[in-house]
């Protein structure tokens, strides 16, 4: 077996879904959505094989993420040899497979937890509800917008994309996207998903309007049986509690069938981290840098 890599197939998400409803644990940066939308900003190539789906990154450097598929049956000893005969390194390893991979006996193993990695989960109940204390902020802002402005929630269709690419468009103007290589990239790729709304399975989302006008937008898609992820959430600021608005009805109106939501993950980006913990995550699902020498 020799592993042929090749770019990233929108014409192949049916293919990659079936093997990635085969992990037994699913990170954020797994869905087909996430790995084809940053294909052009990572350089993701996939190779396939009969069990498995390897990922390689090769930008801005050459390293491997966790393959995708039937973990706890892949014939790991043989895989490893075979294809990766010399220094190795992969990340975003989601815990799951790291106690897989730890049971390898012929070659070194160094793991590192990668915080930046970890995925924030969060109980849709509680952000649904926003009781107690843990939450006061968060309702007061989003009692503050639903009192403040006549709105409108609708969901994201085929027919409001050109108003939601307007409005990305203008939150990048607010923020300077242009200035910063991380919310540049994050630009291109928001509009190359929103694109492709009718053509990549299991999108959902929803939008405020005010006066006619989006204010607030996500995107989202089905995770796991219990887990829907977000994927992008941007509002107008100058609206004062629409991104509390956007998440929690949303939230309220998408929650049928899920348990908790996954919000991705803070990169180590301080200001990310911050409101990530200020909506007080249920769990991790904590990821690894992982070498095998």
């Amino acid at each position: 077996m020799s592993l042929h890599f090749e770019p990233v197939d929108i014409g192949k998400q049916n293919d990659y879904l079936k093997y990635f409803h085969k992990c037994s644990q699913k990170a954020s940066d797994y869905s087909f959505v996430n790995i084809w939308g940053w294909a052009d900003e990572y350089g993701l190539m996939l190779a396939w094989d009969k069990n498995l789906i390897w990922i390689k990154q090769t930008k801005p450097e050459n390293v491997y993420w966790a393959p995708v598929g039937d973990w706890e049956n892949a014939d790991w000893e043989n895989i490893i040899d075979s294809e990766f005969t010399s220094r190795s390194e992969f990340i975003r390893v989601p815990e799951t497979l790291i106690h897989v991979w730890k049971n390898l006996t012929n070659r070194i193993i160094d793991i590192k937890e990668a915080r930046w990695h970890w995925d924030y989960l969060y109980s849709i109940k509680e952000l649904v509800e926003l009781k107690g204390n843990r939450f006061h902020n968060k309702k007061n802002l989003f009692s503050q917008f639903i009192k403040s402005y006549n709105y409108q929630y609708i969901p994201l269709s085929s027919d409001i994309i050109d108003k939601v690419l307007t409005m990305q468009s203008d939150w990048c103007t607010w923020l300077d996207c242009e200035a910063t290589n991380t919310l540049s990239s994050e630009n291109r790729v928001i509009e190359k998903v929103i694109n492709a709304w009718e053509t990549l399975h299991g999108l959902k989302g929803g939008a405020l309007l005010v006066n006619g006008k989006i204010v607030a937008y996500t995107v989202a898609e089905d995770l796991a049986d219990d887990t829907l992820l977000i994927h992008f959430e941007k509002a107008n600021q100058e609206y004062k509690g629409s991104y509390q608005a956007i998440n929690r009805i949303f939230l309220e109106k998408n929650n049928t069938g899920y348990a908790k939501v996954n919000r991705e993950q803070d990169l180590d980006d301080d200001s990310l981290r911050k409101a990530k913990l200020s909506y007080n995550p249920l769990e991790y699902l904590k990821k690894f840098k992982v070498t095998i020498y």
